[in-house]
């Protein structure tokens, strides 16, 4: 891992474990979000919209910051005919984030977040590398204008997209962290595996601060993943940012089942196995983060969680290859994590 030359590092070697903040969309959907319309659009159309979602989410307690910017390639914003505006667009977002976490009374980092093409490589799609690397530069530069101080790569299915923004942040001048979405049978939609998710990029540049997993299908998953992440690289700092429960319908709505207490209890065997990085991905609202916050500073060690112990304190498994397997295997396998 890169030495502690960025302020991401430096963070982590002051504090050991942060919190990091929740959902974007979520949140801005309470705030009349429409289904469809472009976040990235409010950093310029209703920027006061933004900075609520960061302040609420500083005064909770984050430690870090995510802008306002996953769509906010040219491949995504096309959708809605504003490709022209990527570095207006993801520069209003650092900013935005910036101004907040500067006027907080502690040290916070504001991450840029980058999220995938929605593209697919060759052969599979029409997508190149170079492509690729240059539509992240083209993104990240506007973010690095606007104040971020680490590129955060985030809900990756794909290896080869993954190292095209490590690759991009490398050019821009930028540390990185980057996130896979393991929910498709324990693994990404492109087959990669949380125990495989350290070496993706890891000759890339001075390597990832972090490597981790967020949104998925539930807070027990990631959970999972995150035993795989640890297991693999011990001494690796392991980003884990879970859905808030299990999203279900409630008529047109989809509400997340992840009450402030079951977060807590996230947040708390997160840090049991091994987390240094922990955060809350769609559902999250500042109060399910606020009693995250509180269950990370009042920590007391225990064990190395097993699936059982996560299963009975958050609730089932949702993948089928994880809750399918003979308990044997995963009593075996959480033995060997110690």
């Amino acid at each position: 891992m890169p030495a502690a030359t960025n302020p991401l590092s430096q963070l982590i070697a002051e504090k050991g474990v942060l919190l990091a903040d929740g959902a974007t969309g979520t949140n801005l959907f309470a705030q009349g979000l429409e289904a469809g319309e472009p976040p990235e659009l409010w950093n310029t159309d209703a920027p006061e919209k933004i900075v609520k979602l960061h302040q609420d989410f500083v005064d909770a307690g984050a430690d870090i910051i995510l802008t306002n910017s996953f769509g906010g390639t040219s491949h995504r914003l096309k959708l809605h005919n504003a490709q022209d505006r990527v570095f207006e667009l993801n520069k209003a977002a650092a900013e935005i984030a910036r101004s907040v976490a500067d006027k907080a009374p502690r040290k916070v980092i504001v991450a840029g977040s980058i999220g995938p093409t929605g593209e697919l490589f060759e052969p599979m799609g029409a997508l190149t590398h170079e492509t690729a690397v240059a539509s992240f530069v083209e993104q990240m530069e506007a973010l690095k204008a606007g104040g971020v101080d680490v590129a955060w790569i985030e809900t990756m299915s794909s290896p080869e997209e993954i190292r095209a923004a490590a690759e991009a942040a490398v050019r821009v001048g930028l540390a990185y962290t980057y996130t896979g979405s393991f929910d498709t049978a324990g693994k990404t939609m492109m087959g990669l595996a949380p125990k495989d998710i350290h070496g993706v990029a890891s000759d890339i540049g001075d390597g990832p601060v972090a490597v981790g997993a967020n949104c998925g299908v539930g807070a027990s998953d990631i959970l999972s993943s995150l035993l795989d992440m640890t297991e693999a690289a011990p001494d690796a700092f392991v980003i884990v940012k879970g859905n808030c429960g299990i999203p279900e319908y409630q008529g047109t709505e989809i509400v997340y089942s992840g009450t402030p207490p079951l977060m807590a209890e996230y947040a708390r065997l997160a840090r049991d196995a091994g987390a240094t990085i922990i955060g809350g991905c769609c559902g999250t609202s500042c109060n399910h983060l606020a009693a995250m916050r509180k269950a990370i500073d009042d920590y007391s060690a225990g064990p190395r969680p097993t699936i059982e112990t996560i299963v009975d304190h958050i609730g089932p498994l949702r993948n089928k290859a994880a809750s399918d397997e003979p308990a044997g295997g995963r009593e075996r396998r959480n033995r060997r994590r110690g």
